[in-house]
């Protein structure tokens, strides 16, 4: 499981990571009995502190999404369904808008923006 955090947004650390552990398991990249990293060890992997990634891990399991067991791990619910198809295509599709928004305002050539965005696709993300 990837995720990043970004300290500069207005968006506060535990609701990145609740946001993005939610689009995960809506798009089937997190399925039901998938095991999530420790609270310590997702901790550590983003440099935030214990509290914040508990806190995600609360509103996670407020949402039904996770289930935690004391010294087993939080694990992604039985009952956690994923997002319907259309649903990913709207969000996939205002992605694009986003990207295609950015590359036109930074001037860059759309065949070099699209050769770029190729073999980001390709490897595995940073």
């Amino acid at each position: 499981m990837i995720l990043t955090v970004d300290t500069t947004s207005g968006s506060p650390p535990y609701e990145q990571i609740r946001s993005q552990v939610t689009k995960m398991i809506a798009s089937g990249v997190l399925a039901p009995g998938d095991r999530l990293p420790t609270i310590a060890q997702l901790s550590a992997d983003l440099g935030l502190a214990n509290g914040t990634v508990a806190r995600a891990y609360r509103e996670l399991e407020g949402d039904r999404l996770i289930v935690s067991h004391r010294r087993r791990g939080s694990f992604v619910a039985e009952t956690a369904s994923r997002q319907p198809v259309t649903d990913v295509r709207d969000e996939l599709d205002a992605a694009i808008e986003r990207f295609v928004l950015e590359i036109r305002q930074l001037g860059v050539n759309p065949e070099v923006a699209l050769r770029h965005l190729t073999k980001r696709l390709g490897r595995p993300p940073t």
